[in-house]
């Protein structure tokens, strides 16, 4: 096989307000395939049954997977890379983490700034799903056992304390100017009694959920480049966005154009003009 194939599902209606899409993917590498994956305050859950692959933290071995075709990664506050070399098949979900606590059963500050083989996680029903996946050959049947075990998932297990789901909703959506303080207050909890349980039920520290957030934003809006859609064709010119690069930096809540370099470097490893010049943009979109 050569090339690529993306298949994008659509959840069932009842699953909508809690998955995006499916992203079915068939994908052959004849020479090994190296990715930089950004940093995100979301959870990525890949069912593989392909050629296996290499998820690296340069941070730390640790907190990697490695041979492996199916794995979740919880939030992370830095980039990763993956490689792998074959043909690789399966389906992605990027899953804010709203549900991804709820679909796991288990606080994402288990799996935080960590790569994990499904058949690892304490409840094998993800592995048992991938099993089947596998086993159908066509993608709408792989969407519809996909919507059957999201459903039966949800309906089995309990929401968020509706407390830390306002507060995720006001740091995770607000905008750059929202206040871990001020959201506290809100909730009628102290700073430090919101960081412990949003850092233990999500997997990262409320502060670091506004600066991902806000750097998403811009990440979205440079990738989507001037006329709005992304390509195979460079989207930031050799002389930056339009209003230049401090321009982008005061529209997206950066005190100027060093903090919004600064901060594409820790949680994309790389600047932002040579990011997008690169046409080398993560699979991780947010």
């Amino acid at each position: 096989m050569t090339g690529t194939e993306f298949v994008v599902g659509r959840p069932a209606p009842r699953l909508r307000p809690f998955v995006d899409r499916y992203l079915g993917y068939r994908e052959a590498a004849p020479v090994p395939l190296v990715r930089t994956e950004v940093a995100g305050a979301f959870v990525v859950l890949v069912i593989g049954w392909g050629a296996p692959l290499d998820v690296v933290d340069g941070r730390a071995a640790d907190r990697g997977a490695y041979g492996v075709a199916s794995f979740l990664a919880g939030p992370f506050d830095g980039y990763c890379t993956t490689s792998t070399v074959g043909v690789g098949a399966g389906v992605q979900l990027l899953l804010e983490p709203l549900t991804a606590r709820r679909l796991l059963g288990f606080p994402l500050g288990e799996v935080a700034n960590r790569a994990v083989p499904l058949e690892q996680l304490p409840d094998r029903w993800l592995d048992r799903l991938r099993q089947r996946l596998a086993e159908e050959r066509r993608w709408p049947g792989r969407f519809a056992l996909l919507d059957a075990a999201l459903t039966s998932r949800l309906v089995e297990t309990a929401g968020t304390d509706p407390r830390l789901r306002r507060a995720w909703q006001r740091l995770a959506h607000g905008g750059a100017g929202v206040a871990v303080a001020t959201v506290a207050d809100e909730l009628g909890w102290s700073r430090r009694h919101l960081a412990v349980r949003f850092h233990r039920e999500f997997g990262l520290p409320p502060r670091t959920v506004v600066r991902l957030a806000r750097f998403h934003r811009a990440y979205a809006v440079l990738a989507a480049g001037p006329a709005g859609g992304s390509g195979p064709t460079p989207v930031v010119p050799a002389t930056g966005p339009a209003g230049g690069w401090a321009d982008l930096a005061a529209r997206f809540g950066y005190y100027d154009q060093s903090h919004l370099i600064r901060e594409f470097r820790e949680f994309a490893g790389a600047t932002p003009g040579a990011l997008f010049r690169s046409g080398s943009h993560s699979s991780n979109t947010g």
